[in-house]
């Protein structure tokens, strides 16, 4: 099992960089809970408006807004586990996510690649979903395997399943995938059940984790709705991964971009906990800044960099495990 470097922790033992302090978190949060509780969430699927109902929001049905009270954004950060147990088909690479203890990934999804061994830039294949676990496998730096190219020769509506068949054999690290929706969490599940030898093995050494994303200003869609819920059901870890960028589709300056990301993120684990108290969740970012020159994601920007430091302090405040972008 891996049990890396710790980050973040006041000692004298590593190097951490903490860009906001109790206080201004806490302000964070405070403007956080404002925004959910007077502008509210759009919230796509009739099912998680009805779970945000049935525990005290305001629903507006006709718009498909939730106005969530203070206590349950709250109650929810309460009840969502601080670790998670990532299981690997090698228990030699089981890795465990929590405060202050850092590990890597590597990124995803990518649409192209240069082919080895002609140098063409082209689509991705299955082949190639196989090739990078395989990769990924290898590197005794990265803790878990994202999801890190697609299958786009198939039928896209279950290209997740094509992907999941393509790494499954190939990586014996911890997965992270990201679904289209419910009907593709389900499958999954079943085949990570197969993987993992039952429904009982799978309950006990978690093969793979889910990954879903809000739609940024303050939109819970209906795929990640019926994402985090099945992924609850079934006690699959779900990162909620907001993708808020500053600029573009959030205020320009850090702060905006922060409540809004947590607002996003925290609606997305309140939404899981609701659905099954003490689901396994992650506090998510892939949130960065847009290049006002050209209207692109500055993904590997200095103010990416700074967006997700912050981020980490956050969920580092919330005491959560926590997944951000690299600068």
């Amino acid at each position: 099992m891996r049990r890396n470097l710790l980050a973040g922790k006041r000692s004298n033992s590593g190097f951490s960089l903490n860009s906001l302090t109790d206080d201004e978190c806490y302000e964070l949060h405070l403007a956080t809970l404002e925004v959910l509780e007077k502008t509210g969430m759009f919230v796509e699927d009739e099912k998680a408006l009805e779970i945000f109902g049935d525990n005290g929001a305001d629903i507006d049905r006709g718009r498909k807004i939730a106005k969530l009270p203070p206590y349950l954004i709250e109650d929810a950060i309460d009840t969502a586990p601080p670790k998670i147990f990532l299981a690997g088909r090698n228990p030699r690479n089981d890795f465990v996510m929590e405060n202050n203890r850092v590990g890597f990934t590597n990124f995803g999804e990518g649409v192209n690649i240069v082919d080895p061994e002609t140098g063409e830039l082209r689509k991705t294949t299955k082949q190639d979903v196989a090739d990078t676990a395989k990769v990924v496998d290898y590197l005794d730096e990265i803790d878990v395997y994202l999801r890190a190219v697609g299958a786009h020769e198939v039928p896209q509506e279950v290209a997740p399943l094509h992907n999941a068949e393509a790494f499954f054999p190939n990586t014996s690290k911890h997965c992270f995938i990201g679904p289209i929706d419910g009907f593709n969490v389900r499958k999954l599940v079943e085949m990570a059940k197969v993987v993992a030898g039952g429904a009982e093995n799978l309950k006990e050494r978690p093969l793979l984790s889910f990954n879903t994303c809000p739609v940024s200003p303050l939109k819970l869609v209906k795929d990640a709705c019926e994402i985090i819920m099945e992924g609850a059901k079934n006690g699959i870890a779900v990162n909620v991964l907001s993708m808020a960028m500053a600029g573009g589709s959030t205020p320009v300056h850090m702060a905006g971009t922060l409540v809004d990301h947590n607002a996003e993120v925290l609606t997305g684990i309140a939404l899981g906990q609701l659905t099954k108290k003490g689901t396994p969740m992650v506090y998510g970012s892939s949130t960065t800044a847009m290049d006002l020159r050209f209207g692109t994601a500055s993904v590997g920007s200095a103010e990416c960099g700074m967006i997700n430091a912050a981020v980490a302090r956050l969920g580092n405040y919330y005491g959560l495990p926590t997944w951000a972008a690299g600068g």
